[in-house]
């Protein structure tokens, strides 16, 4: 199967599709036909446009990539088209970003035992 991404007049993904492998040639104008909108393709092992495009991410038509939505407003995007925060993660044991006061938090706080 071929999969293909309806992009909005921004460039954002509204939905993918798949669709019979005998259409991949002519799948964007296969898309077109059916559906309406603007199509481009998309594949899960990213080797057509970096990675498999998902609804809400953007595809960026000069670098022909597309890019996940930003999770955080203090993360930027680097020369890989990957999130970066803006300190490195620690390496050992789990964490996440605490957006607010900009460190990584241990995974443990903020679960409640039971």
């Amino acid at each position: 199967m071929a999969h293909f991404a309806e992009l909005d007049d921004n460039n954002i993904v509204l939905r993918v599709v798949s669709v019979h492998d005998s259409e991949e040639e002519n799948g964007s104008e296969f898309c077109h036909n059916l559906f309406g909108g603007n199509w481009i393709q998309t594949s899960y092992n990213g080797r057509i446009r970096k990675r498999f495009a998902s609804p809400s991410y953007t595809y960026d038509p000069v670098n022909d990539v597309f890019i996940a939505p930003q999770p955080y407003g203090s993360w930027i995007l680097d020369e890989n088209f990957e999130w970066q925060p803006p300190t490195p993660m620690p390496v050992e044991g789990g964490w996440w970003w605490n957006e607010e006061k900009q460190i990584w938090d241990p995974a443990t706080i903020g679960i409640q035992q039971v």
